[in-house]
């Protein structure tokens, strides 16, 4: 059922109209006494969905009883994060999700049906965890906030995605992420049915049709003048209405160019990319578009670490990002990385396939990933203060850009909100 929707490649939500929408889909939902909300963490800051939290804690007071960020495998956020995400939103509602103790498993999805999606890419069942409070909170209401967006591992971000890894288990979250590598992302991404997002598709329909879950989804993107933008706001509890705001996106986040992209430079923002695990998106989102010997060029000042979570961040110094035929002969030689299937589809996704270069350049704090652990993991490393001086960013504008000796190059701010493709490398 959809309960609101609103949305077009012309519209532009300000933050009254989003409220406006809100309070009129919970109207139609009636009366709730306990109810859950299930926002993205930090790393999705430009979703609106720190608002959209807030407006449903004015819209239920205290009959909002609990926060329960979709962290996944993300660190918990600090308590500067939640204020500066959620506003007035009360600390004292928020929940830490831990993705290795705090999940219950509500069935599981049988090998035959993951084969037979994935096209025999995989063969094993796919185990349906949440964390624990969905089940046992007594909620009458749960509400998935977030945004549909491209997305390496499911193909569009949100939906029942935010339930099932945003507060899943270590085993659901690792296969699933597999499930995508081991198919291939560049099937995937821009999709809204995909073989991911079959097999989640399955787990609602058939472990968690009872859930008193609702989707609050937004479209966001840049505008010609390069502004955040919100284009569309879709509420509902099925598939329907997420189809709708995934449809949207595609026209709103996906850019297909002209001609493949001979160099491409690639910022990340220092609040919100400190890990390799969150800024390769800068390699996923755009490798449809690079050429061949093509260059990507990624600026990093915060970057500190490769994995948020430590054990996936010493997997990665481990085996590096050296493609998928590498990493599959490890997967079956090494134990500790067959255990961890997430990383190993992370190592996947992060690989060039020999196809073009990537360069890191990360800040030279103390903290900073240094030259010598960049190189290890297959990255080429640059000196950003170099990069800096050669490429002024206050002087470039997303997408195409001439320099003054002639040189081309292509531009991208925040490489979570979009998708980049070359047309005859996407495929259909």
């Amino acid at each position: 059922m959809i309960y609101y929707e609103k949305g077009s490649t012309g519209t532009s939500l300000s933050a009254e109209d989003l409220k406006k929408g809100l309070f009129e889909a919970l109207d139609k939902m009636g009366v709730k006494n306990k109810v859950l909300a299930i926002p993205p963490d930090y790393t999705r800051l430009p979703s609106r969905a720190g608002e959209l939290t807030e407006m449903t804690w004015e819209y239920f007071g205290d009959k909002l009883t609990d926060v329960l960020p979709a962290l996944g495998t993300h660190t918990p956020m600090t308590d500067p994060q939640i204020s500066h995400m959620f506003g007035a939103t009360p600390r004292s509602l928020f929940r830490n999700h831990d993705w290795r103790n705090d999940v219950i498993t509500l069935g599981e999805v049988p090998a035959e049906f993951v084969k037979e999606v994935s096209e025999g890419a995989v063969d094993y069942s796919w185990p349906v965890q949440v964390n624990k409070l969905l089940v046992e909170g007594g909620f009458d209401l749960i509400l998935s906030i977030g945004q549909v967006v491209p997305h390496e591992v499911v193909g569009m971000a949100n939906y029942n995605k935010n339930i099932f890894v945003g507060t899943g288990g270590s085993e659901g979250i690792n296969k699933s992420h597999f499930i995508g590598a081991a198919y291939g992302m560049e099937k995937m991404m821009g999709r809204a049915d995909t073989p991911v997002r079959k097999v989640f598709n399955y787990a609602s329909e058939h472990f968690a049709a009872q859930m008193p879950i609702v989707y609050i989804q937004t479209v966001v993107g840049l505008n010609r003048e390069g502004k955040l933008q919100t284009y569309g706001l879709f509420i509902g509890n099925d598939f329907e209405v997420f189809d709708k705001a995934a449809k949207l996106s595609l026209e709103v986040n996906f850019e297909m160019v002209d001609k493949p992209l001979k160099k491409v430079i690639v910022w990340l923002d220092p609040s919100e990319f400190k890990s390799t695990w969150l800024g390769n998106k800068s390699i996923y989102r755009t490798r449809m578009a690079l050429a061949d010997e093509g260059e990507l060029i990624v600026l990093a000042p915060a970057l500190v670490e490769f994995g948020e979570d430590k054990q996936i961040d010493k997997l990665i110094r481990k085996y590096g990002y050296f493609g998928t035929p590498h990493t599959l002969r490890l997967v079956e030689e090494n134990e500790d990385l067959r255990s961890s299937l997430g990383a190993a589809a992370h190592l996947i996704h992060g690989s060039s396939e020999g196809r073009f270069s990537i360069t890191y350049c990360p800040g030279k704090g103390k903290e900073n990933l240094t030259k010598e652990e960049i190189e290890s993991v297959g990255f080429k490393y640059g000196d950003i203060d170099e990069v800096t001086q050669k490429y002024n960013l206050e002087k470039l504008k997303d997408g195409f850009n001439i320099l003054p000796d002639g040189e081309e190059i292509f531009y991208i701010s925040n490489p979570a909100i979009g998708l980049w493709a070359f047309r005859d490398r996407f495929e259909y």
